[in-house]
């Protein structure tokens, strides 16, 4: 669900932006969007690989990978924290 939701939100900042002519919605529609590349090629290698882990064979490297993870949806929720932002700084005039 997260994927269409900014999809949407970045289509609609775009159309925003074109409407008021203000860069500042065009910044947050394009922050949003940067979550589907950087979650394609930055946490689904990771993903893969945690998922092809079985349980019973979890070892220190499933664990890095696993803190790497959390690493890596930081970063993903921070885009969406700064696409917020920019919408707010927007929506102000």
């Amino acid at each position: 669900m997260q994927a269409p939701l900014a999809l949407a939100g970045g289509a609609l900042g775009l159309i925003a932006a074109y409407q008021m002519r203000d860069w500042r919605w065009a910044l947050g529609a394009v922050t949003l969007i940067c979550n589907w590349p950087f979650t394609l090629f930055a946490i689904m290698p990771t993903n893969r690989r945690l998922e092809a882990t079985e349980p019973q064979d979890a070892n220190p490297e499933t664990r890095a990978l696993i803190k790497k993870w959390g690493g890596l949806h930081a970063v993903r929720s921070s885009l969406g924290v700064l696409s917020t932002l920019a919408f707010l700084w927007a929506s102000t005039g």
